[in-house]
């Protein structure tokens, strides 16, 4: 029987901005997605039967058809019949080193691993488009995963641009394990807050992604500007989570006040990510914060900037 294993990394948002509506009720955005070194690990195996099982080590992770991975597989099945009808079904078993409901893109990550490796079991040949493609039916942020390193993503976050990869910085993440925040919920809160600020003419839309891949944060990210890309961190849905939620809203003002390159909230949150200078600033400033918060509530991890996404292990 044929088996893989991948790693799934994670990912941060560097910037994310809501320009307006969508037909589709999504929102449309601009956002520069940034893999991180934190991963998952995704083992495949085929099973020999028509079955797709899934099996996880952390308990909160539903290892039924809720879960994106074992979507992921659903869709496999479900576009190449000729090869689940010859290869059969799949084990899947996800080691979870990514915090859940984090913002960080766990479980799109790992639908994306699922994509990517049943695609080698199978020995489809995709291409990544295609593979990516795929991806974009399961979620908006799962074809980022699949192709990973630092990219501009614009529509509902499915279109892609890949841009100079950014691998030089470290990160602090942090984030309370009783605290999840829901995207839906970060983002119709906008919707109600912000509405007025919305765009709808076509124009206006695209004007906003070119004034990104023409603007001082696109120029740090070539220039590999640390201090720069720092200060022009941004993210629109921490008007609506931050107010919300005042622990995170302080986490993050900690990271601030301990001279990080930047810090910010990754997507709708709650984890929360300090951008560092080396490994020793990174490691410095998660033991300072583990010293002044001291709530075993409160998670931290130490990460690097990554240039690639799903990889065979």
């Amino acid at each position: 029987m044929k088996s893989y294993s991948l790693i799934a990394p994670g990912k941060i948002n560097l910037y994310l901005e809501i320009i307006g509506d969508r037909a589709d009720g999504f929102h449309e955005l601009v956002m520069i997605l940034q893999t991180i070194e934190l991963a998952d690990v995704i083992d495949l195996q085929s099973n020999d039967t028509q079955d797709i099982t899934l099996h996880c080590n952390h308990p909160q992770v539903p290892v039924d058809a809720t879960n994106l991975a074992y979507r992921a597989a659903q869709l496999m099945c479900k576009t190449f019949p000729a090869a689940y009808a010859n290869y059969g079904g799949v084990d899947i078993k996800i080691t979870k080193n990514l915090p859940v409901a984090a913002g960080l893109a766990g479980g799109s990550v790992d639908a994306a691993a699922v994509l990517v490796g049943m695609d080698l079991m199978w020995n489809l040949g995709l291409t990544q488009p295609e593979l990516q493609d795929l991806a974009g039916k399961l979620g908006s942020d799962i074809p980022f995963c699949i192709s990973g390193g630092t990219a501009i993503a614009t529509g509902r976050g499915e279109k892609l641009d890949l841009i100079t990869n950014l691998d030089n910085l470290w990160v602090v993440l942090a984030k309370y394990q009783s605290i999840s925040v829901s995207t839906p919920w970060a983002y119709q809160t906008y919707r109600q807050n912000y509405r007025n600020s919305y765009v709808s003419a076509r124009e206006d839309v695209i004007s906003r992604g070119d004034r990104i891949r023409s603007g001082e944060l696109m120029n740090a990210i070539i220039k590999q500007e640390g201090h720069k890309i720092g200060e022009l961190l941004y993210n629109d849905l921490e008007k609506v989570v931050l107010p919300e939620y005042p622990k995170v809203s302080q986490l993050r003002q900690l990271f601030a006040d301990l001279g990080v390159l930047g810090t910010m909230m990754s997507g709708s949150g709650p984890t929360v990510f300090a951008l560092c200078s080396n490994e020793e600033q990174a490691t410095d400033v998660m033991s300072k914060v583990q010293h002044t918060i001291n709530d075993s509530d409160l998670e931290l991890w130490v990460t690097k900037l990554a240039s690639s996404g799903i990889q065979v292990a």
